[in-house]
């Protein structure tokens, strides 16, 4: 049973529930057209060197780092999104910019389907192994 969700960041209705890639996930809650806006992410604005000393020796924190100076930690953010799970063959896309941390869908989105994002450089660095399950998955993030 999954958790709806809704909020002033939220542009669509999405569920929080257990995901099949890793712990916990995003799901559509009705259909999502290509390109629109998901929503936004929140969470506590910290410098860049305070989310690193954060993420060492940590498997989930949720991190974006908005500049080289300045990061936004979602880990203890109420926005659903913060549960959104990394794929090899992502659904959505994150755009940074004006300090706002914004989701789109890249393409249609079905009601059920999981929400997934590339993540791009984290800070695993490549010793976390992915379980997105896709056909070409990169294997690690």
């Amino acid at each position: 049973m999954g958790i709806r969700t809704s909020s002033a960041h939220l542009s669509v209705a999405v569920a929080v529930r257990r995901s099949r890639i890793d712990g916990y996930g995003v799901f559509a809650d009705e259909p999502i057209a290509a390109g629109a806006r998901i929503g936004a992410l929140t969470g506590e604005a910290i410098t860049v060197a305070e989310g690193r000393r954060r993420a060492a020796g940590r498997q989930r924190i949720m991190l974006v780092e908005l500049s080289e100076s300045r990061a936004i930690d979602a880990t203890r953010s109420e926005d659903a999104l913060r549960f959104t799970n990394h794929s090899c063959a992502p659904n959505a896309r994150i755009q940074v910019q004006d300090g706002a941390i914004e989701f789109f869908a890249s393409r249609a989105i079905a009601p059920g389907e999981e929400i997934t994002v590339g993540y791009g450089a984290t800070h695993h660095e490549g010793r976390l192994a992915c379980r997105c399950g896709q056909p070409g998955c990169a294997g690690w993030l």
